[in-house]
């Protein structure tokens, strides 16, 4: 850009480590990182008990854990989506 032209989006040029954009994120809408987070520990947890299934066969396990992942994500966006109209609605300030 030249020095004359104005940013269209200054705050996403002026945040440019990973760190600073996913605390932002953070800040705008919490369950979504929230959502992500959950979504990696069960992840994680399928991982560790991939191990230790026993005689339960694999694509099975598998659907288990995909089912749960994503249940904890759409989970988390609904309580988000709960949160912001709840935050919108009821706690709007008086005009």
């Amino acid at each position: 850009m030249s020095s004359g032209q104005e940013s269209v989006f200054p705050e996403y040029e002026t945040d440019t480590s990973q760190t600073s954009k996913l605390l932002r994120k953070f800040k705008e809408t919490p369950f979504v990182p929230i959502g992500m987070a959950g979504f990696a520990m069960v992840v994680g947890y399928g991982l560790y008990r991939l191990k230790h299934r026993g005689d339960v066969k694999m694509s099975l396990h598998l659907i288990h854990m995909r089912v749960a992942a994503q249940g904890f994500v759409v989970g988390a966006i609904t309580c988000g989506v709960l949160y912001s109209m709840f935050r919108e609605h009821v706690m709007k300030p008086k005009e």
